[in-house]
């Protein structure tokens, strides 16, 4: 496929990735293809449910990020792929894929997407979005007890054990692969409008 602007937006969990990227989507719409590292999740389907729920998800390890390598790849060729599925609330990959096609723009977006060099090799532009950690404790528990099922009890054990200090080793550590660190993520409404405004350059030009 001619030309395709590859962004990747990362960041910790509930900084506001979500909001930029849904501002992207709504801008564009069709021009876009958004791919979540979330769906890459490792599948498990040797492990029961309290085995899997006790599994570390903010850990590089837990994705298969080779996988997301090689359907990036494909879309760039101009290629559609496969993607998986992961259902949050059983922990595990769904049995459904989803047909994702190539188009001019390709987000990629998840928290641990800059600390793989050979993922961030795939990417034209690395946004990192920015947020006070207690913004994005509150933001988490907001969306996991209301969008994914879980207990406060269980949302704030998960952000204690695993969340938080996989953050500080990893996600934090990989901002410095960043071309663009944006505060606030969606709700920055200045960096939000260079980006626009780079895509649709990119989009007139292809």
């Amino acid at each position: 496929m001619a030309d395709v602007l590859m962004i990747g937006i990362a960041g910790g969990s509930g900084s506001g990735k979500t909001t930029l990227v849904k501002g992207l989507v709504d801008c564009f719409g069709e021009a876009i293809t958004v791919l979540s590292h979330d769906n890459y999740y490792k599948a498990h389907d040797d492990l029961t449910y309290d085995e899997r729920a006790r599994l570390n998800y903010d850990h590089p390890d837990a994705f298969d990020t080779d996988l997301m390598i090689e359907h990036l790849k494909l879309l760039k060729e101009g290629r559609p792929i496969h993607c998986p599925v992961y259902d949050y609330t059983v922990h595990n990959r769904s049995r459904e894929v989803l047909l994702v096609e190539p188009k001019p723009v390709i987000v990629v977006e998840g928290i641990l997407i800059f600390e793989s060099k050979a993922l961030c090799d795939e990417m034209d532009i690395r946004i990192f979005v920015d947020a006070d950690a207690d913004v994005r404790l509150c933001r988490r528990i907001k969306r996991d007890v209301k969008k994914r099922g879980r207990t406060l009890e269980s949302v704030i054990e998960q952000y204690l054990t695993t969340v938080k200090p996989m953050h500080e080793q990893f996600v934090e550590p990989s901002k410095k692969n960043a071309n663009l660190v944006v505060p606030e993520g969606g709700k920055n409404l200045v960096a939000q409008e260079m980006i626009l405004e780079r895509i649709r350059k990119h989009i007139r030009e292809a």
